[in-house]
């Protein structure tokens, strides 16, 4: 899958998690509220601007070697998105974000499939992927305490053993935090 495949939303494996993921968020969070989006703008960005929620993105940042960047942007609430599998230290973020309230998702750790990598792009690379009591301990030990989370599987459509595996086994862990 190239770069422009990953943010195609007539993927149907992607449209999926977006829906799942805006579906969580409307839970507790009223539209109106205002948003720091951890991550550059992306089509889910766009998309909870479009439900009526203020989003302000990163820019960019190299948030490991500067988490407090973050921590200047006052909203309601936070969201990280897949973002801290990319991070080698993401309990610096953690700690910085400014707002009471988060909501992050992760994809975790497969028995069956390695860390993804991106072999062309340096940055698409994922220095973690997460058991799910691990990410539950990282937040716990930034401040957050879980409030609700989920989880799911992410089928890709295609054949092979480890696609059938994905239709049965979780991908993507899903958590509403508050401090």
């Amino acid at each position: 899958m190239d770069s422009t495949e990953l943010y195609d939303l007539t993927n149907k494996t992607l449209r999926t998690r977006y829906e799942k993921t805006l579906r969580f968020v409307k839970q507790s969070l009223p539209t109106g509220t205002s948003i720091l989006d951890i991550g550059v703008e992306n089509p889910f960005s766009k998309i909870m601007m479009q439900e009526g929620y203020h989003v302000l993105n990163t820019t960019g940042e190299d948030l490991d070697d500067h988490p407090e960047i973050i921590s200047t942007q006052v909203t309601d609430a936070a969201t990280a998105f897949e973002i801290f599998e990319h991070l080698l230290n993401p309990l610096g973020v953690l700690k910085a974000i400014p707002a009471n309230h988060l909501f992050a998702s992760i994809p975790l750790s497969l028995w069956f499939a390695k860390a993804y990598r991106h072999k062309t792009n340096p940055w698409d690379r994922h220095y973690h992927e997460f058991e799910d009591w691990q990410f539950d301990w990282l937040l716990e030990k930034a401040g957050w305490k879980i409030i609700r989370k989920e989880k799911w599987t992410s089928p890709v459509g295609i054949l092979g053993l480890r696609p059938m595996l994905r239709l049965f086994t979780p991908r993507y862990y899903i958590v509403e935090a508050k401090r």
